[in-house]
């Protein structure tokens, strides 16, 4: 059983930073792709960052380019996303989650296990 735990969350204001990390355990880490979603109140879950099992192919939704960097730690079996000049809209939950596969996949169907997610929330 995988067990996937984030931190790293709370209040930001806006333009500032914050690190999420996400801590795995059950399984061989190095093996699977890595991704973060997010979910904001009232709305659906959506993808923020996939990173493939090296950490040599990542992507990101077009509403956090520029600004968010998805990264691992294989040795330390964990997974960051470092947030940059966040703005409100980006508050919300952040789940990270494990694929089936070793790829980076923005597709939520593609990722088998998820935590139970960290509260990020940008003040104006």
């Amino acid at each position: 059983q995988v067990q996937l735990a984030e931190s790293g969350g709370g209040l930001v204001q806006a333009g500032g930073s914050l690190r999420l990390s996400c801590a795995a355990s059950g399984r061989t880490f190095s093996s699977y792709g890595m991704g973060w979603f997010r979910q904001a109140p009232g709305k659906g879950r959506e993808f923020v960052a996939a990173i493939s099992w090296n950490g040599g192919i990542t992507y990101y939704a077009d509403s956090v380019k520029g600004r968010f960097t998805a990264s691992r730690n294989n040795v330390k079996n964990a997974v960051y996303l470092q947030m940059n000049s966040v703005i409100p809209e980006d508050t919300a939950v952040y789940y990270c989650a494990q694929s089936t596969g070793y790829a980076a996949t923005t597709t939520s169907a593609n990722f088998r296990y998820w935590g139970q997610g960290t509260q990020v929330t940008v003040s104006s």
